[in-house]
């Protein structure tokens, strides 16, 4: 939905919907954003959730002057950010999201701060409604290499694991500061060459996830000899407040693209209506991946929209990159692109000229992303 006005920097939106894209894009462009009738009509609990208040007091605590404004009601929110400053950070994130959801947008903003990001995030590391810290160890932070040409600083660690509904796990992510990013022309995703996987349980037992394993496993290898899956038991202090065991399958192809796929047992609430199977589960991921693989691109679907905005902020040039079908989230993301960046991409399907480029594109339709990068130089950054 585009902005319903404009009052001079400052764009305007109405409800809830896609909130973080919104706060990521006001904190890289400086233009403030005002988003109003926050689920107004929600008579039970109108305005702003706690997960959402929780992510704005992280943007608060990795930048320096940034004003923010509620109504009484939580309803609306004026947000005028400041420069991006990063540096050492500690939050306790909300438990009704994962911490994927915060990390999320700690990548997007790490290259751009002034100081390196050196963050510990405590909360939730697996659940349904956000990307798990292995699936972001695998996928994201892959892509984020890509473009900062050196991976030094940056690194993504699981302290002690933590699953829903209560929590109990940390996170430590370090990431590196760049003057700029570099304009990138990558088409082609190789062809699979290993899968690897995690499997956690906490305070269950570990034949769970041992069967999990077994499951996950007896699906990939019809496909492809090289799969590694390796359990993490955690007991104790190590193991969060929560019982709880769950997945994470990477694929890895010869040209160093990453797809990935979770999934998570229920809560102990939802187990008393549908309780979670590990040969199911194991399953289900190992589906989920070949989906993932068989839509294609450079980049795994949940992180399309990661691409999309490195490539826009990168050098004044061409910048070329081949995903999957485009995610309903990243077709959003393109339109907060437009409204806060005034950058637009071409996009088309791209057609196989000869046999080996028929390789590339096998599996679903394919887009191919085009822009000329806006030329975003990191301010914030010291000059050494």
């Amino acid at each position: 939905m585009p902005p319903i006005a404009q009052e001079g920097n400052c764009l305007i939106y109405r409800g809830s919907n896609f909130l973080k894209q919104r706060l990521i894009l006001a904190c890289l462009s400086g233009k403030p954003v005002k988003i109003s009738q926050i689920r107004s009509e929600d008579e039970t609990a109108p305005g702003l959730r706690e997960y959402e208040i929780s992510l704005i007091r992280l943007f608060d605590k990795i930048t320096n002057g940034t004003k923010i404004e509620l109504n009484p009601a939580g309803t609306s929110v004026m947000f005028s950010p400041g420069l991006l400053h990063g540096g050492q950070i500690h939050h306790d994130c909300c438990v009704q999201r994962g911490i994927g959801y915060y990390l999320d947008a700690l990548i997007a903003l790490g290259p751009f701060c002034k100081s390196p990001l050196q963050c510990t995030l405590r909360g939730v590391t697996n659940s349904k409604d956000a990307p798990s810290v292995d699936h972001i160890k695998g996928a994201a932070l892959s892509l984020l290499k890509r473009f900062l040409l050196v991976d030094e600083g940056l690194e993504l660690k699981v302290v002690r694991r933590g699953v829903a509904p209560l929590g109990g796990g940390e996170i430590t992510f370090r990431c590196p500061v760049r003057k700029s990013l570099r304009a990138i022309q990558f088409q082609s995703q190789g062809m699979v060459k290993r899968i690897r996987g995690t499997v956690y349980a906490c305070k269950v037992s570990p034949a769970l996830a041992n069967r999990t394993v077994e499951a996950a496993k007896g699906c990939m290898l019809k496909f492809l000899p090289d799969v590694y899956i390796y359990t993490d038991q955690n007991k104790g202090k190590m193991s969060g407040n929560s019982p709880g065991f769950g997945i994470c399958l990477i694929a890895e192809t010869t040209d160093g693209v990453c797809f990935a796929a979770d999934c998570c047992s229920n809560t102990r609430e939802e187990s008393d209506d549908t309780p979670s199977i590990p040969e199911n589960m194991g399953k289900e991921v190992a589906l989920r991946l070949l989906d993932e693989i068989y839509r294609g691109g450079c980049v795994d679907s949940s992180y399309q929209w990661l691409a999309a905005l490195y490539i826009a902020l990168g050098q004044k040039h061409v910048s070329k990159f081949l995903t999957g079908a485009l995610s309903n989230y990243t077709v959003h993301f393109l339109q907060n692109l437009r409204d806060f960046f005034s950058i637009t991409f071409k996009l088309e399907n791209p057609e196989a000229e000869d046999e080996d480029e028929a390789e590339d594109v096998r599996g679903a339709q394919k887009v191919l992303m085009a822009c000329v990068g806006i030329g975003y130089t990191n301010i914030n950054k010291r000059v050494t």
